[in-house]
């Protein structure tokens, strides 16, 4: 009998943290292994923004910080959330937590009673499943494919809703597709929600910048749900922060109160010189974001092209975010070169580690067992090295 309880039990390992581990053990045995599977930007902290915070170590902002996160941060994340997005929150409506992570699970620990039922869009990120089951919420995937850009239908979400219906969850851009919904089509979907009050909505807007189709539309804009709305969004991809750890939620005046309440009781509130840079960050200009998705426009053409020259693949352009989500079930039941059948894209994506040396993630984990994710979020000389090797590891199958 475990000791463990049955909720750890039950919890799966993140898929993209467990292919960024066996690719760091195989390169530890001397392998030259190209990491293409976690979403981490290759680009160093703007330097004004790590300026602020030698400055916060330099004048001690060394002690404890309201749960939610100071009060200046909070302002300027409202602040932004009204430049950018046209969005108007208070900063008693903003939640600063440890990761737009902690600020999902906040959210989902907050609205779910046993039983509640979440309708997640597949694909979704490897966490969102995996929170629900933390929540004891139950999940209800609407599935769509790489022939619809990955996007549902209103039809398709108003066919998914029963009594039970808590919350929807979505991400736009998306990971791992960067699929971006259109205002028209966010617009429609909100013509159903219109209709069943009853519904909350998660929006994990992390990727906003990383948007190649124009200005980014949060469903929070639309008034008829904006108090329904639970805005998830932070530093990490925007700014190339990802271990400075800061997240952040804007919902409702009830639903920040409780976040701030079940934070209150887990992590208490994130780093103290983090939240100052985080102002720095959120009060200064978009420049060296814009330059970034620049590059990232850039290889994102490299990529298409070189994946795109890959026979039995089926790849489409994605909008955002900088992922490849290419559809490889043509691959599932042939042989490797050792003569193992390929039976899924687990074992694909093993075997692209293990014989090709480039690690990339199986759709499984993110509800889509027919593909890969493939993060270009690296160098044009190592991507085309990669994908030069994704190529002939392919090729050697039979």
């Amino acid at each position: 009998m475990s000791i463990l309880s049955n909720r750890i039990n039950n919890l799966s390992e993140s898929a993209t943290i467990k292919m960024a581990k066996l690719g760091r053990e195989l390169a530890a045995q001397g392998v030259d292994v190209i990491s293409l599977s976690l979403g981490e930007t290759d680009f160093y902290t703007p330097e004004f923004v790590k300026d602020a915070a030698k400055e916060a170590i330099d004048k001690n902002f060394s002690y404890y910080t309201p749960v939610a996160g100071y009060a200046d941060l909070r302002k300027a994340i409202a602040a932004k959330l009204k430049r950018e997005n046209n969005l108007d929150y208070t900063f008693d409506q903003i939640v600063v937590s440890t990761g737009a992570k902690q600020s999902l699970a906040n959210a989902l620990l907050c609205l779910l009673n046993p039983g509640d039922e979440v309708i997640i869009p597949t694909p979704y990120w490897v966490s969102y499943s995996e929170l629900v089951k933390l929540a004891e919420g139950t999940s209800v995937f609407i599935n769509t494919s790489i022939d619809t850009d990955f996007k549902i239908t209103p039809s398709e979400l108003e066919a998914a809703i029963t009594p039970q219906t808590k919350l929807f969850m979505f991400s736009s851009p998306n990971n791992p597709t960067g699929t971006v919904y259109t205002r028209e089509e966010l617009a429609a979907l909100v013509a159903v929600f219109e209709k069943h009050p009853n519904i909350y909505i998660v929006s994990d807007e992390i990727y906003e910048h990383i948007n190649f189709i124009g200005t980014h539309t949060s469903i929070a804009e639309f008034e008829s749900v904006k108090d329904r709305v639970i805005v998830i969004n932070g530093l990490s991809k925007a700014y190339a922060m990802t271990g400075w750890r800061l997240g952040f939620s804007a919902s409702s005046k009830e639903i920040a109160d409780a976040c701030d309440k079940l934070q209150s009781q887990v992590t208490s509130a994130t780093c103290s010189i983090t939240q100052r840079a985080g102002v720095a960050a959120y009060s200064g200009g978009l420049e060296t974001v814009q330059e970034m998705r620049k590059v990232f426009e850039k290889r994102r053409a490299l990529v298409y092209e070189l994946l795109s020259g890959i026979e039995g693949l089926k790849v489409n352009l994605p909008a955002g975010a900088f992922y490849f989500f290419p559809d490889v079930h043509s691959y599932f039941g042939k042989k490797t070169p050792s003569g193992e059948i390929i039976g899924n894209a687990d074992d694909l994506a093993l075997y692209l580690l293990h014989e090709g040396h480039v690690a990339v993630v199986a759709g499984s984990s993110f509800g889509d067992p027919k593909s890969i994710r493939i993060s270009y979020a690296t160098s044009e000389d190592k991507l085309r090295e990669a994908i030069t090797r994704l190529k002939k590891a392919f090729a050697a199958l039979s």
